[in-house]
């Protein structure tokens, strides 16, 4: 993609996070390329482009069955005007064109701010990115004050990067980081919502958890959390630290994951101890569930958005857990058939970790599934994930002759 971008006339590099990766030794997750080339220029080169964004116009371009990201560099910020920046100053629209170094200023991080020309094999720096990420330091680009305001989820990439990278920002980068954080409530849930995945299904969720903690963020996503310690600090249990560090085994074998579990572990304090009031007043214990459930979620959503295919996975996985204390009959043998049961199951062997005297019955129940199938025939496999992905086949109904009509 880069060589057709420069057999054109254009300057094209390979960008940001994959040059950080390589330079590192790691294989990235995906490229991304910058050229001076504006969107509508990048569409006549790749002709079934999409031009998308409003803040920022980019250009994806899938080749070879990758899609890639194709940014324009970015000039300086000029307009001061309300229709370009929100009244904390947080950058609504930026479409503004410069040069190669304009657009390495311009970058958050000096460790993303590397150019790499992967046809003559030539980096550009001009902030001193290649410096710093030998010496293992975190470093914003300009002020660090101005660069969290302009975004604050630099103060979210801050924390994922010293989580995935093992290293330590810089004095000035890592100073405003707790004070700033009431800067993330101006985030729209949506990016928010985008954001917790990057943190925790990416293979450093113990570590990342551990770095929002350190830094007080983790209750600007989580709100609903207890506080513990400092105005930005979460009460954590054994549950949600064995549920981060489980999510990363599986990542670490390419084994699937979902963010219904993660945050069925999250939010699961908040959601048992609501469920323990309504049951002081009288309501059941699955009853109780159900509406904690319902109050946690409407809360939580106003800070981070959960897409409908989630939110209700995770709300099964919670209101499945006094099933579990059914172990004989029908109703124990119609949970073994459940879809969600293996989640639900996986759920109940975390909670045992804080609770000893629920070990019994997550042996019973494990006992329960030797030999079990689902009710397409298939037997399930150790993760919960059927073996075969194939759909059983659909049994044909025989269609109804037409009755001959008398003469």
């Amino acid at each position: 993609m880069v060589r057709r971008l420069q057999e054109e006339g254009y300057e094209a590099y390979i960008v940001g996070g994959s040059v950080r990766d390589l330079l590192l030794g790691k294989v990235p997750k995906d490229y991304d390329v910058a050229t001076d080339a504006i969107p509508e220029e990048v569409k006549t080169v790749f002709p079934r482009c999409r031009i998308i964004g409003r803040r920022f116009r980019l250009a994806h371009v899938r080749l070879g069955g990758t899609l890639i990201e194709v940014a324009t560099f970015r000039g300086p910020q000029v307009s001061e005007d309300d229709d370009h920046k929100h009244q904390n100053g947080r950058i609504l629209r930026d479409n503004v064109w410069g040069s190669l170094e304009e657009d390495a200023v311009r970058r958050d991080f000096t460790i993303n701010a590397l150019f790499l020309d992967p046809v003559s094999g030539d980096i550009q720096d001009f902030v001193g990115g290649y410096k710093d990420l030998a010496e293992s330091k975190l470093r914003l680009i300009g002020d660090a004050r101005t660069r969290y305001r302009e975004d604050p989820v630099r103060l979210l990439r801050a924390a994922r990067f010293i989580a995935k990278l093992g290293i330590e920002p810089a004095t000035e980068t890592l100073a405003p980081i707790t004070e700033m954080a009431h800067l993330l409530h101006d985030i729209p849930p949506a990016r928010l919502f985008e954001e917790v995945c990057k943190l925790f299904m990416t293979g450093h969720a113990a570590q990342t958890w551990e770095a929002l903690q350190r830094f007080e963020l983790t209750r600007a996503l989580f709100p609903i959390l207890k506080r513990d310690g400092g105005v930005g600090k979460a009460r954590t249990g054994t549950l949600l630290i064995k549920a981060l560090e489980n999510t990363d085994e599986r990542i670490a074998v390419e084994k699937p994951v979902t963010p219904a579990f993660l945050l069925a572990a999250i939010l699961w304090q908040p959601v048992r101890a609501r469920a323990e009031a309504l049951q002081a007043d009288g309501l059941n214990e699955f009853a109780a569930l159900g509406m904690a459930a319902d109050e946690v979620m409407s809360q939580q959503v106003q800070r981070t958005a959960i897409p409908r295919r989630f939110s209700v996975v995770t709300r099964q996985i919670w209101t499945m857990q006094p099933r579990f204390n059914n172990t004989r009959g029908r109703r124990a043998k119609s949970l073994l058939q459940e879809r969600r049961f293996r989640a639900a199951y996986d759920f109940l062997l975390l909670r045992a970790e804080e609770d000893p005297s629920l070990k019994a019955l997550c042996d019973h129940w494990t006992e329960a599934q030797k030999g079990v199938t689902l009710n397409t025939g298939q037997r399930r496999s150790d993760d919960g994930y059927k073996n075969d992905s194939r759909r059983p086949r659909r049994r044909r109904r025989p269609r109804n002759k037409p009755s001959s009509a008398k003469s």
